[in-house]
């Protein structure tokens, strides 16, 4: 059986073909190949430099890395995650993963929604409005969903808070009227600084405001149950969820508790029955006939053959205008790796910059490089055939047309004997395509991108799961605040230049 090195070496003989005499040569084919349709979404890679022998390549490289034997231990519940001796279970929150897994985070479901109940039935008085305060995946996921499906809801004003940055806190209090709100906490071990600096001020908001018992206010969604019990917060006002749910795959969990609250149970319901499908179908389809492994195929040809450091993605829909954001979490933190799970220093590129925009706003804005610039950037494109408006049926025929012309330019390009109007054309892209931007595909689409990212792990031999160098930052942060690291004189003068002796 031929090893990983084997198949590295045939990528880096492998030699690509024009995109244009791809697509020329047997359309047909080509489309039967490259596109899938998963829960109500068209996936789109014909416009990409794939063909059957770099499919046939990076099959070999992923039965080498043994790509069967990780995925079914990504989905039993074992040590997904080595460096940390611990599973990876956002797919049992969903229903898919071991019995024992599953069994609990339904029953935390179930938790979650009676509290739901509770706050919908006054037992919190007349809530009117609900402040999160995570960071990270606790509030990047909760943001994307709340802003992609609760645009016209009218069942609670829901505001996310991350930053430590006071402006942003006080944005959000400065709309709010405190005997109305609910605070939901997001701390996975209540230890992040930036969480509980946000969630003290909060508690002085409500506190001044002369809110009777302000920590009574306040729910928390945890791994840690007990310390969110030592900082004040009743048992009967925790939502936990496992520890086994890593930050940026949790919204699934009760860190979906405000996504759950502004667009009430069933449609997060339907956001987690749309991912449970993209579940079987990653888990149950193989080879290029998997959509996740293909996508993640289609990545390494960029990264680590046609030395592409970043890839774009645009999202063509208002509502999806948070994707990028998330995306670039999700990817960057997962497979922003050096080492493999070996220990050994990674001989290929690891995850390439994300990054993205919205529709037709990048279009004036960045797409000049993408054309024409001396960067090559794989384009994802991703746009919903139904749109969220009840104006002129011009707009949503506008936004799609630019959308997959876009995508025909950046492959065709135009040939031209003055330089500056020449397009060099054979510049990739790919096109996700919606139904509709509901709960269901919305779970779905995620869940793929969740796949993706564990495929291309999985190529490269890295842990998706762990995230230490975000650690480091954070240490160093803390010692610089409270004196209790010696840093070099640049670093002091900068402190001393900024905040004073």
């Amino acid at each position: 059986m031929p090893t990983a090195s084997d198949a590295w070496q045939a990528l880096a003989d492998w030699q690509p073909q024009k995109l244009t005499d791809l697509v020329a040569a047997d359309p047909q084919a080509r489309l039967q190949a490259l596109v899938r349709n998963v829960a109500d979404i068209r996936f789109d890679f014909a416009k990409t430099h794939l063909d059957d022998a770099a499919i046939a390549i990076l099959s070999g490289l992923a039965d080498a890395q043994d790509f069967g034997g990780r995925r079914k231990t990504l989905f039993s519940g074992g040590i997904a995650n080595p460096t940390e001796n611990r599973a990876a279970e956002h797919s049992a929150e969903r229903g898919d993963g071991a019995p024992e897994s599953v069994h609990v985070a339904q029953a935390l479901h179930q938790r979650m929604r009676m509290m739901i109940d509770a706050i919908e039935a006054g037992a919190f008085g007349e809530i009117r409005h609900l402040l999160h305060i995570g960071i990270g995946g606790s509030a990047l996921g909760p943001d994307l969903l709340v802003d992609a499906l609760g645009r016209h809801s009218d069942r609670y004003d829901v505001a996310i808070v991350s930053n430590v940055d006071g402006a942003a806190l006080d944005e959000v209090i400065a709309n709010f009227r405190p005997e109305h709100t609910l605070v939901a906490v997001e701390y996975k071990t209540f230890t992040t600084t930036e969480t509980l600096l946000n969630a003290n001020s909060a508690l002085q908001w409500l506190d001044e405001a002369g809110v009777a018992d302000p920590l009574g206010r306040f729910i928390a969604l945890t791994a840690m149950p007990d310390r969110a019990i030592e900082w004040g917060i009743d048992e009967t006002r925790i939502l936990p969820f496992s520890e086994t749910v890593g930050g940026r795959y949790s919204l699934w969990s009760s860190i979906g508790f405000p996504a759950a609250l502004a667009l009430g149970w069933d449609a997060f319901a339907d956001l987690l029955e749309g991912a449970a499908e993209m579940d079987r179908h990653f888990r149950l389809a193989d080879g290029a006939d998997n959509i996740c492994l293909l996508a993640a195929f289609a990545d390494q040809i960029y990264a680590n053959r046609l030395g592409c450091q970043t890839r774009a993605v645009f999202a063509y829909d208002e509502r999806l205008r948070l994707l990028p954001d998330y995306l670039q979490q999700l990817e960057m933190e997962s497979n922003g790796k050096a080492v493999t799970l070996d220990g050994e220093r990674l001989a290929q590129q690891s995850a390439p910059i994300t990054w993205g925009g919205v529709g037709t706003d990048a279009q004036h804005a960045v797409f000049q490089l993408l054309h024409q610039g001396t960067h090559r950037v794989p384009v994802e494109f991703v746009v919903a055939r139904e749109p969220d408006h009840l104006l002129d049926d011009a707009h949503h025929e506008t936004l799609v047309a630019n959308c997959i012309a876009q995508g025909a330019a950046l492959m065709t390009g135009r040939a031209s004997e003055d330089g500056a109007r020449a397009y060099p054309g054979d510049r990739p892209s790919t096109t996700i395509l919606l139904d509709q931007v509901s709960p269901r595909t919305l779970g779905a689409l995620i869940a793929f991108y969740e796949h993706r990212v564990f495929a291309n792990a999985v190529l490269l031999g890295i842990n998706p799961f762990d995230q230490f160098g975000v650690e480091l930052g954070k240490e160093m942060a803390k010692g610089l605040a409270e004196g209790t690291i010696d840093f070099d004189p640049a670093t002091q003068a900068l402190m001393k230049a900024a905040l004073g002796d």
